[in-house]
């Protein structure tokens, strides 16, 4: 539930707050967010699977963001596009997360369906 709070809250400052982030340093933010969307759907699935835990979801959300920034970064230094290695693996492990999460809700949906057609 905390999860949740936490991310409408964002999502609401985001929209509301006027920050204006130099073009420069669009390709880094743009990859660590990528990064923390990543962190916040394993954080949902592990809640759903009953197995989350606050300190790797807080470690890999700034350690993931961190070095998805860094990787752009030293990308742009070299010349090669490394930030798209980021962008794959983020973005593939959120649709898996998404996948499972979706999986296990409609499980669950089934399961709570079944105990409520059988206590009719």
């Amino acid at each position: 539930m905390y999860i949740i709070f936490g991310l409408l809250l964002g999502v609401v400052l985001g929209l509301v707050l006027k920050i204006n982030i130099p073009d420069q340093f669009t390709s880094y933010v743009s990859i660590a967010i990528l990064a923390c969307i990543d962190s916040v759907f394993g954080a949902i699935r592990g809640n759903l699977y009953k197995n989350f835990q606050a300190d790797i979801f807080i470690s890999g959300f700034f350690g993931n963001a961190i070095l998805a920034a860094a990787l752009a970064y030293l990308g742009d230094k070299l010349g090669v596009p490394i930030y798209l290695a980021a962008v794959l693996v983020f973005g593939g492990r959120i649709f898996d997360n998404f996948a499972n999460i979706r999986r296990k809700l409609l499980e669950n949906y089934k399961s709570s369906k079944d105990k409520n057609s059988d206590t009719v």
